[in-house]
């Protein structure tokens, strides 16, 4: 049977890593009678922690929150988690979290055993953060935003587009995705009918918000993901173009195109595609390796037309210097 001091602990952890706890079930876990679980559930309730019970068959013990933050308890793996994240937080991302980040990571190190420490310490001295030239945060907006997501209310607020243009929106938080350094929005318009992804970084959030609503399907699979890349590589740049690919959809759809692959027929598939320059674009549809027709725009056909006539002028120069070496 476990000490008294090691019991708790362990009960501790058990309430940590689990929703609801049966009396019996925690009795079983401990090796003691229930009788004793509750004398330790009033021991860790001095101590500050908030559990509660609920009478009943189907009741239990339960940790909720209470008025201060109590010591955590983390396993090995928990706690290595926690350092490297932290680590990687405190490059930035979220305006003001990097000197929290920092402080909290100069405790977690404190308290860990020297394997543990050595670990973390690999992970940071062998792992370069290369940082990134994105625009911060503010956590207010972050929690605003998933508070609105989670209570099903309209939020409302001043979104600045990608030409510089503010205008006032109503929409209806579905979910915030994280992606190479900046975070997005994915949500329904109400004025525009439609989904969109907004950046969080040019959300200015209204008070007050909008009434409640009842949450929507996400169209597609329901893949968040998924639908954020898909709307990352058209919408968000200056330039979107339709290519019709000389490949049946299943042979390029291994490739890391990002973008979503719709068929035509057993031969031939389109994909949609944006870039903030045409010759970019160019460029990058001719290292799909296919043969393809550029659908629309025609300044996009024009570009790649441009691009076509350098490289035949490249090879010709080149051909022409290998006769002149014979």
């Amino acid at each position: 049977m476990l000490e008294t001091s090691a019991r708790l602990l362990k009960l501790l952890s058990l309430l940590q890593s689990h929703r609801d706890w049966s009396g019996p079930e925690l009795s079983s876990r401990l090796g003691v009678s229930t009788r004793t679980i509750r004398n330790d559930v009033e021991r860790l309730r001095s101590l500050g922690y908030p559990v509660h019970a609920t009478p009943g068959v189907a009741g239990g013990y339960r940790l909720g929150a209470g008025a201060a933050l109590p010591p955590l308890l983390l396993d090995d793996e928990e706690a290595v988690a926690v350092a490297v994240g932290l680590g990687r937080a405190a490059g930035g991302g979220v305006q003001g979290i990097e000197e929290s980040s920092v402080r909290a990571l100069a405790k977690l190190e404190q308290v860990l055993p020297s394997r543990l420490r050595r670990r973390v310490s690999a992970l940071n001295a062998y792992t370069v953060q290369i940082p990134g030239r994105v625009p911060s945060v503010a956590p207010e907006v972050l929690t605003t935003i998933a508070n609105a997501a989670r209570d099903h209310e309209r939020l409302r607020f001043d979104y600045t587009g990608h030409d510089g243009t503010a205008t006032a929106r109503e929409a209806e938080p579905y979910r915030l995705a994280h992606r190479r350094g900046r975070w997005y929005l994915v949500a329904y318009d109400i004025e525009r009918r439609d989904w969109r992804t907004f950046r969080v970084d040019r959300i200015r959030p209204r008070t007050p918000g909008g009434p409640r609503f009842t949450p929507r399907e996400l169209p597609g699979d329901g893949d968040v993901g998924a639908y954020v890349e898909r709307g990352l590589n058209t919408a968000m740049w200056r330039y979107r173009g339709t290519v019709l690919l000389h490949a049946p959809a299943e042979d390029v759809r291994h490739l890391p195109l990002g973008l979503e692959i719709e068929p035509v027929d057993e031969a031939t598939c389109r994909i949609r595609i944006g870039a903030d320059d045409l010759n970019g674009m160019a460029v990058w549809i001719g290292l799909i390796g296919v043969d393809f027709e550029v659908l629309d725009p025609p300044e996009l056909a024009e570009a790649v037309l441009r691009m076509s006539d350098r490289y035949r002028r490249a090879a010709e120069r080149a051909a022409g210097r290998a006769v002149s070496e014979r």
